[in-house]
């Protein structure tokens, strides 16, 4: 069983940076692709970000060049780093593991275990 832990949230101005991370613990963390999503009110949850067990990355056509999903295998933490936000981006992110390690999934229902999530407001 992995347990995942968000933190980094937070209210930001427009055009603002904030960095999110995630702690895992209780499983294998280095041979689990990793993910990011997240939720708007009233919105279905979506991808954003996902990372293999290698490094290989892959985001969602939203935040490509403004995102940058990475981890350390060292630390069992994944981390996005959000630049250039705008208030579109406000919403409840969650991050996720997948133990089809070479996975880069876009789907929410690949993954195995989610976070609590942590929420990012950004102001016009």
């Amino acid at each position: 069983q992995v347990q995942l832990g968000e933190s980094g949230g937070g209210l930001v101005q427009a055009g603002g940076s904030l960095r999110l991370s995630c702690a895992a613990s209780g499983g294998t963390f280095s041979a689990s692709a990793m993910g990011w999503f997240r939720q708007a009110p009233g919105k279905e949850r979506e991808f954003v970000a996902t990372i293999d067990w290698s490094g290989v990355t892959g985001y969602a056509d939203s935040v490509k060049g403004r995102f940058t999903i990475s981890r350390d295998n060292t630390k069992n933490t994944v981390y996005l780093q959000m630049n250039s936000l705008n208030p579109e981006d406000t919403a409840v992110y969650y991050c996720a593991a997948d133990s089809h390690p070479w996975r880069l999934g876009v789907r929410s229902s690949g993954y195995d275990y989610w976070g609590q999530g942590t929420q990012v407001t950004v102001s016009s």
